[in-house]
């Protein structure tokens, strides 16, 4: 920031010392937030509950859900999702083999998309979606923006490069779903991951 002065016909500019006055302006600033609603409201993830023994059965269909996947050509990841009383509204596996399928018909994106139709975001909210894999990046951002309320997965994003390497069909971020979510402005509990030795049966001998 500077002065103007006046300096015979123009106006000429001088410093002003405001390194001092900018640390004084944010330590204010972060005084008056301190207990505001802005910062308690936040969003925050909540607690992660041990899952239920309906979570382990839902997560196990979508293991049977990738493994169909895998007969019919394409990669094994399966996913589901269920309403607020367990009841399975849709369930997908990827779908990337052509011609008709392509690289960003992964289970969870096709899940959340069809579910979203049927139940709406009030619905979404209270919803789970269920996959054999911890969603990607791409798999994260179509669960939040459907509004899905919590995520159950099997395989972690660590176990699955283990497994697939550095094999062209699965160029993974090896991103986790928790640290996508914690950029959101909204809360999602996510479980996981569980019964990974099960789920890694779905991937052996795929990726060569």
């Amino acid at each position: 920031m500077s002065q103007r002065q006046r300096d015979g016909g123009g106006l000429a500019c001088t410093a002003m010392p405001l390194q001092r006055r900018t640390v004084l302006i944010g330590a204010g600033a972060l005084a008056g937030l301190i207990g505001s609603p802005l910062l308690m409201n936040a969003p925050r993830a909540d607690s992660e509950p041990g899952p239920t023994q309906e979570d382990l059965a839902l997560l196990r269909r979508t293991f049977a859900v990738a493994e169909q996947a895998r007969q019919s050509g394409n990669t094994p990841f399966g996913a589901l999702v269920a309403d607020a009383g367990g009841n399975v509204i849709v369930e997908r596996g990827n779908h990337q083999a052509p011609p008709e399928g392509d690289p960003t018909q992964h289970a969870e994106v096709l899940a959340t998309a069809a579910a979203w139709h049927v139940l709406g975001s009030d619905g979404m909210n209270q919803a789970t979606l269920y996959t054999s894999a911890e969603p990607c990046v791409m798999c994260t951002g179509a669960a939040y923006w459907t509004g899905i309320g919590r995520i159950v997965y099997g395989l972690s994003e660590h176990r699955l490069l283990e497994l697939t390497g550095d094999n062209p069909e699965n160029p993974t971020f090896s991103l986790p779903t928790r640290d996508v979510l914690a950029h959101g402005q909204r809360a999602i509990t996510v479980i996981g991951p569980l019964l990974e030795d099960e789920a890694a049966q779905t991937q052996e001998g795929y990726w060569g």
